[in-house]
């Protein structure tokens, strides 16, 4: 494997390496100070993960992931704009270090077995998922269903 769990409370950390490929890293991001995607909280998250592009061939970037790094350097506090010139400018090699929510492995949720309920409950998997979608929603809804590749408009840009 390339990449390395780590973190608790919920999430998991993990560094992924990707080569640019011609189309570019094969993901759009949105987020930054100036575009938050979540209510206060001025992170980079992945948005869309871009058929037969470098994430997707290899498989471990997904939708919804925080990106904490590009190529060492944080991307805490950056605005949007600022976040997609570091990723435009780092290079065929780029490796990120990302977070991602932890989902129950093993059986349903909310039963182990022995008589005693434990996990998470449903609706604390499923309620950031449907918060994640209704905000993407409403970014589309809001600038009219127009699209930003490279600058006309949703908020979201590819890399």
């Amino acid at each position: 494997m390339n990449g390395s769990v780590a973190g608790g409370g919920g999430f998991s950390e993990e560094i992924i390496n990707l080569t640019r490929r011609s189309s570019g890293l094969g993901f759009n991001i949105v987020g930054g100070t100036d575009q938050q995607y979540i209510s206060n909280d001025s992170s980079i998250y992945v948005s869309r993960i871009k058929k037969d592009g470098a994430a997707y061939l290899d498989g471990r970037l997904q939708e919804g992931d925080k990106i904490l790094s590009v190529n060492g350097r944080d991307l805490k506090d950056l605005r949007h704009k600022d976040a997609v010139e570091l990723f435009r400018n780092a290079g065929c090699d780029v490796t990120l270090k990302i977070q991602r929510r932890l989902q129950p492995q093993n059986g349903p949720v909310g039963h182990r077995g022995d008589g005693e309920s434990g996990g998470l409950p449903l609706a604390a998997v499923l309620v950031p998922g449907l918060a994640l979608a209704a905000a993407a929603v409403w970014i589309l809804l809001r600038v009219g269903g127009s699209r930003e590749e490279n600058g006309k408009g949703d908020h979201s840009v590819h890399i």
